[in-house]
């Protein structure tokens, strides 16, 4: 018996016009996309340049002091002329506010009043974060993010204790 041969085609797809169109939505979506951009919080350095010229007059200054379960001391003298009776407690949010724009507006210079920031070991970054954005939000120009000195750190642990 004779065999019958066919000639079948089988059905072929073009992908062809599938990858254009797949690289035509690739740059539509490239192009179209707006990427979000970085959300930080300047941190202006001062320049090797600036010399004060005079010593740091501790009235002219806000020290702040971030202590460990959530806790902010404050004072406005120096490392040695500090004890606990100086040191004083305050929360985050409006009483740091309030505290910040009230020492600035008994600062002797106001143009150069000076919060410096002083965390602890035992603090977190969150509280350091809540700092600093109330520099910003009480537009306090002129803020140091310091070491904290020994004298403070036995200070503020003794005042913890007390």
């Amino acid at each position: 018996m004779a065999e019958l041969t066919t000639n079948t085609r089988h059905p072929r797809v073009d992908m062809t016009p599938m990858v254009d169109l797949g690289f035509l939505l690739i740059t539509f979506f490239v192009f179209t996309t707006t990427f979000t951009s970085n959300r930080m919080m300047p941190l202006y350095m001062p320049d090797n340049t600036d010399e004060i010229g005079s010593p740091v007059k501790y009235k002219n200054t806000l020290t702040l002091i971030l202590g460990k379960d959530n806790r902010i001391f404050y004072h406005q003298k120096g490392a040695k002329d500090l004890n606990t009776s100086l040191l004083t407690e305050t929360s985050y949010g409006t009483t740091l506010s309030r505290l910040i724009l009230e020492k600035r507006k008994q600062a002797e210079n106001i143009k150069n009043f000076t919060v410096i920031i002083r965390p602890t070991d035992e603090s977190n970054y969150k509280n350091t974060v809540d700092v600093l954005d109330e520099m910003k939000i009480t537009n306090q120009p002129i803020y140091v993010l310091t070491d904290i000195s020994p004298k403070e750190v036995e200070v503020c642990q003794s005042k913890i204790r007390m």
